[in-house]
């Protein structure tokens, strides 16, 4: 009976200690299912249950919501960003995002694209694409994006969420000029978060 009661008092101790933290990361994945039931019913060129069941993700990670450095880049000029398609975009660098996984220091810039400065809605979004060591394989080949926006940018640090990370309209069908991000977001790590191949049942 003793040992009973003493397992129970470690327990319920345990529990104190780790309640809120247990709770905010209840929370948070929570939060995530909620997003990505919301991206597949509202997913802007998938409209059909039938193609929406065809879409395939990692398991939801909370390891992949990285704090991230932010140094702003200033005074650089545009350049030219191939996309899937016959076009490119114009596109400059806004920072360096610097943060770590897998016990590895990665870096990722952040772009803004010159055609989305122009439109009120979209003035203040930045294009945060990447590849990593699951492109071709378990992830689509031309690499994914992440939405995000100047205000994400607080007392130079941002929140960049993997589990978030989406395939561009290319990997689902043809006639589209994707923005393929450029070699220096090539990350040397696998990031087993966010959208996989559509319709593969990949491991």
């Amino acid at each position: 009976m003793r040992h009973i009661l003493l397992n129970l008092l470690l327990t319920s101790g345990l529990l104190a200690a780790f309640g809120p933290a247990a709770s905010a990361q209840t929370a948070y994945l929570d939060s995530l299912r909620s997003w990505r039931k919301n991206y597949i019913e509202n997913h802007e060129l998938l409209k059909k249950p039938e193609e929406q069941a065809l879409l395939r993700f990692y398991p939801l990670s909370a390891d992949y919501r990285v704090a991230c450095s932010f140094q702003p880049i200033t005074g650089g000029g545009w350049i030219q960003i191939p996309t899937s398609g016959s076009k490119s975009l114009m596109a400059r660098k806004y920072g360096r995002l610097t943060f770590r996984v897998h016990d590895t220091t990665l870096h990722l810039f952040v772009y803004q694209l010159q055609f989305l400065l122009g439109k009120e809605d979209t003035k203040d979004d930045l294009f945060v694409g990447f590849t990593d060591l699951t492109s071709a394989r378990d992830t689509y080949g031309g690499g994914r994006y992440i939405d995000c926006v100047i205000g994400d940018i607080r007392n130079g640090t941002m929140i960049l969420d993997f589990n978030k990370a989406y395939n561009p309209y290319c990997a689902y069908t043809s006639g589209y000029n994707c923005p393929i991000p450029p070699k220096e977001n090539d990350l040397p790590v696998a990031i087993l978060a966010g959208e996989k191949n559509y319709g593969k049942q990949t491991h």
